[in-house]
């Protein structure tokens, strides 16, 4: 009988009869092939990739350090630390910071009696009373120290977000988790626009719903399977496409809510058919993946895909230790 044992990475074959793994009869286990410069340098892309989005989860104003979203009622909203506030504020920060006021579409800022507390600053210059832009795009920006407050629309009503640069979450931020990058996951999709365009009606994890230009469908097929996303923009200054989907390895290994992906507009524009490119190495976590206290669109029901992408982002834990 031929028996074969293993040790440091070789293969050791014992003959009939002898009973150890003699050195001599030790044989290389096969080399694996080197792979060619282009897998190298899109491999060299990805982990690129990877690694700046490490960066922007764990900044100072990254997801990590979201600690509160924070109703506003109509009418005065006072905030800060003290239990006496509207909207208390569970870190470090001044007792009293100010007032929010909500009528109709118009959010202002107001002090207190005393004036604002020394070092809070409205978009980079000392704070001052007046409204402030409440847009998702470009929303004022309310700080102190390590904190920011911005205030939000959603659905009908509006929301402060509060960030703590000093949070828990980004003090025990040990990186992310990523399925190894795979060009089998690079996959060329046709370009069919809706003709004429749509829109989608996009639910949040907050209840509210989304209505977001829906311009077209991207068709492709991997493993045999023809399979359909139906993209949005989220706003008419995207360069590029956004998909919200979901696949079976949210059931294991990946966020159970579902996985973003950017992609470039297909080659002749949104207008007309064409081509792009799926690259599901580059599918990551919406925020809700890292915070309770995010506001995520979910996946509509034709991007439920009933097959594994076993690429891109898997499930975020932070107590990792990789």
């Amino acid at each position: 009988m031929l028996k074969t044992c293993f040790a440091a990475g070789m293969a050791l074959v014992l003959i009939a009869g002898d009973p150890h793994c003699p050195a001599h009869a030790q044989v290389p286990a096969a080399p694996q092939p080197a792979p060619s410069a282009s897998e190298a340098a899109y491999r060299q892309k990805i982990e690129s990739w990877r690694a700046q989005r490490e960066k922007e989860i764990s900044a100072p104003d990254g997801w990590l350090t979201l600690i509160a979203l924070e109703w506003l009622k109509p009418g005065v909203n006072s905030f800060g630390s003290a239990a006496d506030n509207q909207v208390r504020i569970n870190t470090k920060a001044p007792d009293h910071i100010g007032l929010l006021t909500v009528s109709g579409k118009t959010v202002q800022l107001l002090s207190r009696a005393g004036g604002f507390p020394p070092d809070l600053l409205l978009d980079g210059q000392p704070a001052r009373e007046g409204p402030l832009s409440a847009d998702d795009a470009k929303p004022s920006t309310l700080s102190w120290h390590g904190l920011t407050m911005i205030v939000l629309p959603r659905g009908d009503r509006y929301a402060l977000r509060i960030k703590d640069a000093d949070s828990p979450t980004r003090a025990q931020f040990h990186g992310l988790h990523w399925y190894a990058p795979d060009l089998h996951f690079a996959v060329e999709a046709r370009w069919i626009p809706n003709k004429p365009p749509r829109s989608l009606k996009i639910a949040t994890v907050i209840g509210t719903t989304l209505d977001l230009p829906a311009p077209g469908v991207a068709e492709f097929t991997l493993n045999g399977k023809t399979l359909r996303l139906e993209p949005v923009l989220e706003s008419p200054q995207d360069k590029t496409l956004f998909f919200i989907l979901r696949d079976i390895t949210s059931q294991s290994t990946t966020y159970q809510a579902g996985r973003f992906l950017r992609a470039a507009f297909p080659d002749h524009g949104l207008g007309a058919p064409g081509t792009l490119v799926l690259d599901f190495n580059q599918l990551y976590n919406p925020p809700c993946a890292y915070t309770p206290y995010a506001t995520c669109p979910l996946p509509p029901d034709q991007n439920r895909l009933p097959v594994a992408l076993a690429a891109g982002e898997q499930r975020y834990a932070a107590e990792s230790t990789h």
